[in-house]
């Protein structure tokens, strides 16, 4: 029998993406996998059914999970998706274990093998499998045009008959992939950009894209490429350099999150009142509490003069280039999971090990299994 594959509609609200595509879906079918969508699914990324030639296209989500070995998500999963599934399935998604133990504690009971894709570990031979790096473009990307719209001033230099209007200053706070792609994209827009992270690696990555490097002396890096948390000393040297460069921009993006914990707290409501009226703060961080003292999660604050927008699920408001990178990297993975047209995933190989949330009646990711068990 051949392996099936199945994608329901997304049910979170304001969730726009799909975890297929046509032509990742006409790859599928030509390895001999049998695809089953439900309709409508795509029709929020502009893919509607008409566009997934030879595949089946069922009517409710109950369907889905019938017929399917191995269920594709972008959301992790409800309790009610949950129920439909049967013991021994596969889901991949985006399983945000932090936020959704109970869920994850359900599918542990249910005997369900999750996958969760932004436990992936970022090495080089995982790279093409990397959602967080990909969502990170799209939202680093969307953040300086969001950035741009609120902002009282243009972005570039220009040369007019009533005078020079001068660039704007823009300071992006964090320099993983989503503040590259925010530094490319304001220098693209014509500011003038300055970057700040704790790792001293990214220096010469910022200053390829043509910003400069805000430098403390500090390196903070971690293992798998994300930054520790500071020291109480390091941060107040942080604090203090941060907050006069806070001052003299006219835009500032923060992108700084530690998976899997709360974001850490870079901007207090002392540096919002020193920056000019008509100042922007886009926080990429909102969901994960902010990187912002006055940072409302989808909501845009005015404090003095300065909005701070608070933007959730950025990527999904790319929703047609987001589910092509997104359905990209699940093909990736799956082709570690099926040999000769059959499922046999080796839940030896360190990706697929890293990345499993549960199975066999287990939580075998740790820090989630001592959020739900205990340690």
């Amino acid at each position: 029998m051949p392996v099936t594959i199945g994608i329901p509609t997304e049910i979170t609200d304001g969730e726009r993406r799909v975890a297929i595509v046509p032509a990742v879906a006409e790859k599928y079918c030509k390895k001999g996998f049998k695809v089953v969508i439900q309709g409508g699914a795509g029709d929020a990324s502009y893919l509607p059914d008409s566009e997934f030639d030879d595949i089946s296209c069922v009517e409710n989500a109950q369907q889905v999970y019938e017929h399917a070995d191995l269920i594709l998500k972008v959301q992790p999963p409800s309790e009610e998706e949950i129920d439909m599934m049967s013991a021994g399935q596969i889901v991949i998604a985006m399983m945000q274990p932090h936020r959704y133990a109970e869920r994850v504690k359900k599918m542990r009971d249910n005997n369900i093998t999750s996958i969760a894709m932004e436990l992936v570990p970022r090495i080089s031979r995982a790279q093409s499998m990397d959602v967080l790096s990909s969502q990170a473009a799209v939202a680093g990307y969307k953040a300086v045009l969001m950035a741009a719209d609120l902002s009282s001033q243009f972005f570039p230099m220009l040369t007019t008959a009533a005078g020079t209007i001068r660039p704007a200053k823009v300071l992006v706070i964090g320099a993983g992939v989503s503040g590259l792609q925010a530094i490319a994209t304001a220098r693209r827009l014509g500011a003038v950009v300055e970057a700040y992270d704790v790792r001293a690696v990214t220096k010469e990555q910022v200053e390829s894209l043509g910003a400069k490097f805000l430098q403390l002396e500090v390196d903070a890096e971690a293992e798998g490429g994300y930054a520790r948390e500071l020291t109480e000393a390091e941060k107040h040297k942080e604090r203090n350099m941060l907050a006069d460069h806070i001052a003299k921009s006219n835009v500032v993006i923060t992108t700084a999150s530690i998976p899997g914990r709360t974001a850490p707290r870079l901007i207090d409501s002392d540096m919002v009142e020193r920056m000019k009226p008509g100042s922007v703060i886009v926080d990429l961080a909102a969901e994960s509490g902010g990187n912002c003292e006055l940072t409302e999660a989808g909501k845009t604050v005015e404090h003095q003069g300065v909005l701070v927008h608070g933007p959730e699920n950025v990527p999904s408001m790319l929703s047609v280039h987001a589910s092509e990178m997104y359905a990209k990297n699940l093909q990736n993975l799956l082709e570690l999971m099926i040999v000769d047209g059959e499922l046999k995933p080796d839940w030896e190989d360190e990706i697929l090990a890293g990345a499993s949330l549960t199975r066999d009646g287990r939580i075998l990711h740790e820090p989630t299994r001592n959020l739900v068990e205990g340690d």
